[in-house]
């Protein structure tokens, strides 16, 4: 699959038309935008090989997004052939909230929601400035870096502190992060199940040591998991299960934000320029990002009932994969799709998803991305990057596996 746009109609409808999410190139993941493009214009609700349909439009998305009556986030019956119903990664995936429906959704959400409050992360701005200017200070040092491992770091941080994980637990928090994440793509090997199924593992037995010393010794008001005891409705294996849940969703979304927002805006210097000049871009251009390289590019849902889309009949138990990365560069909703714009008004992206099932974290992940983001740009001038960065050969989640740059 090309990197550049196709040159003609026939090529582009080929391109839609030949489209497997299960046997991408690696001209995809550097860039999967031409082929979004090809299947919004040719076959916006495109039938899988095996079955299943992906869908590409802002207003399909949006309104699957907000139908919860007909179409649900459940993924026991898809999870079980994949996963296997005994195993780690199945307990884990069907137990976390965001793969499942209300009741249960709306019962395990809601503390959740109580103590991410707008308030609860107001309050966290303080403490994320000084641990970002604390990194900072170690890039100066350095000169040379690669931005990935500086965005990897602040969410770990953040959630760990969030969850009062002592610092010196935090190093195996990352790669079972990534284990656990990377069983969730579309196709994976013997060898990502073992790991993923090792990562679940291994992070329940240390949060179940955590939460005894927890319940002995409760945290600050300010301390997540305390707040989270506190609710009687979640059980011991619903607390588990959400507590890796958090740090997985609030890891690997936040540091794609970060990277991929300071690869665009290193890229766009007048943009760069613009923003230290002027702090009040900072949320809009933040959103922008989000748009324009959306962190996670795929969601899911099933057929509850009958229904039609875009023409389109599907039965109910038919699979679908939500693209958010090609809804959010509709021409529909988007004027100018591709252009990064950092004022762009309105913006209503769906990096997020959108109704009862937008990222319980997303306040969080915002403030981190906003503060991270304008530090470097004011205290790194002269930042620029050292060549392109490769990106990871993952179609759900976009980001970096590496980003060098240097200060100049």
């Amino acid at each position: 699959m090309p990197t550049n746009p196709p040159r003609d109609a026939e090529e582009t409808r080929a391109l839609a038309r030949t489209f497997d999410p299960q046997r991408l190139t690696a001209d995809f993941y550097e860039s999967p935008y031409a082929t979004y493009a090809s299947l919004r214009t040719w076959d916006p609700v495109h039938r899988c090989a095996d079955g299943s349909y992906f869908l590409t439009r802002y207003a399909d998305l949006d309104h699957v997004y907000r139908d919860r009556a007909r179409f649900s986030s459940d993924k026991r019956t898809v999870f079980g052939p994949v996963f296997g119903v005994t195993s780690p990664l199945y307990a884990h995936h069907t137990t976390s909230l965001v793969f499942n429906d209300a009741p249960y959704h709306t019962r395990v959400r809601r503390p959740i929601v109580d103590v991410l409050s707008p308030s609860a992360v107001r309050g966290l701005e303080v403490s994320v400035t000084s641990l970002i200017d604390t990194l900072l200070e170690r890039l100066r040092d350095l000169q040379k870096f690669d931005i990935e491992d500086f965005a990897a770091h602040i969410p770990v941080d953040v959630i760990g502190n969030l969850l009062g994980v002592p610092r010196v637990d935090r190093g195996p928090l990352r790669g079972w992060s990534l284990a656990i994440l990377g069983a969730l793509e579309a196709t994976t090997t013997a060898a990502q199940l073992q790991q993923g199924n090792e990562a679940v593992s291994e992070f329940t037995r240390y949060l179940r040591e955590l939460i005894s010393e927890r319940r002995r010794h409760p945290g600050p008001d300010t301390d997540l998991l305390t707040g989270l005891l506190r609710e009687k409705e979640l059980s011991e294996d619903e607390l588990l299960q959400n507590c890796i849940f958090l740090l997985n969703a609030g890891h690997e979304t936040t540091t794609n934000i970060i990277g991929n927002g300071l690869h665009l805006l290193l890229r766009t210097p007048a943009a760069a320029q613009r923003l230290v000049e002027d702090h009040t871009l900072m949320g809009s251009a933040i959103e922008e990002c989000l748009r324009l390289e959306s962190p996670n590019q795929l969601g899911n849902r099933l057929v509850s009932e009958r229904v039609t889309i875009g023409g389109v009949a599907l039965e109910a138990g038919t699979y679908l994969t939500l693209c958010i990365g090609a809804a959010n560069r509709d021409p529909e909703e988007f004027a100018q799709p591709d252009l990064f714009d950092i004022t762009r008004k309105p913006n209503r992206h769906l990096a997020f998803a959108a109704g009862a099932h937008a990222c319980v974290g997303m306040g969080v992940a915002r403030l981190e991305a906003k503060v991270a983001v304008l530090r470097v740009l004011q205290q790194l001038p002269g930042l620029r990057l050292r060549g392109e960065g490769q990106r990871g050969a993952r179609a759900r989640f976009r980001g970096f596996v590496s980003l060098p740059a240097e200060i100049g």
